[in-house]
């Protein structure tokens, strides 16, 4: 099933472009709801050089999906997921 994905503004505030999170969204290795706030989900994946990024979304219904965050994998990303 081919997933639509929505942009908001704040996913760009880290400077990964759209191309970037999508390729990272497309080779995600771990996806999760977030514990805290179940109307969040996080996603480890790739950029187009291969660096790891963490991206959160929110589900919109099952075929589309709003980014407001991406950005290079952090440790305390890695450790908030139980990874």
């Amino acid at each position: 099933m081919e997933i639509t994905v929505e942009f908001n503004e704040a996913a760009f505030w880290h400077g990964i472009s759209r191309e970037d999170i999508m390729h990272a969204l497309e080779t995600k290795i771990h996806d999760a709801v977030i514990n805290e706030f179940p109307e969040q989900c996080a996603a480890i994946g790739f950029d187009r050089k291969w660096k790891p990024l963490e991206i959160m979304y929110n589900p919109i219904d099952e075929k589309n999906i709003n980014v407001f965050h991406a950005m290079k994998l952090r440790n305390s990303f890695i450790k908030m997921l139980g990874v």
